[in-house]
């Protein structure tokens, strides 16, 4: 598939993983909804604009995680948050045994691009991202300049994966 064969339009959720916000505003959903100290998410929902039709706000905990991902009925999920090394953060092992493909090179040009920024410590980062049940699936870090590097990939190569993820050739 050529990238002028990808889709034109496609829908979004964005999934922000955080104990500390879930303690303070419980489980919330609607766009609308973003927690104003949520920025990691209204920077999502704003690079996606009218895309961005979905918002859930959930713990780190992985049946939360995976249910957020799963319920989902638009085409591209970005998941903001839990991809660090504490032992509380979750989102990797709760995702990636979900993956029906894995899309390695995402996580592989995120860190090279990070290292740019950050140096040795892009290692640290477990970005990554698959296809599951016909949706592509993104993970962030929950920083905001995580979300701005890797939003700029993400939305640079949607449709393309898009495409493929719903087996459009």
């Amino acid at each position: 598939m050529h990238r002028h064969e990808a889709v034109e339009s496609y829908t979004a959720r964005i999934i922000t993983v955080s104990t500390s916000r879930f303690e303070k505003y419980g489980r919330i959903e609607g766009i609308e909804n973003i927690p104003e100290d949520d920025g990691s998410g209204r920077l999502i929902a704003e690079v996606l604009g009218d895309r961005a039709r979905s918002y859930v706000l959930v713990p780190d905990d992985a049946a939360e995680i995976r249910k957020a991902v799963v319920e989902s009925e638009e085409d591209l999920v970005i998941i903001t948050g839990g991809t660090g090394l504490n032992p509380r953060d979750v989102t990797v092992e709760a995702i990636e045994p979900l993956f029906d493909k894995r899309l390695d090179g995402f996580g592989e040009i995120f860190r090279i691009e990070s290292y740019k920024e950050i140096g040795y410590s892009a290692i640290l980062s477990r970005t990554t991202a698959g296809i599951i049940g016909g949706k592509a699936v993104f993970c962030l870090p929950g920083s905001k300049n995580a979300v701005r590097l890797g939003m700029e990939i993400v939305v640079s190569i949607a449709k393309h994966v898009i495409s493929h993820a719903r087996g459009i050739r």
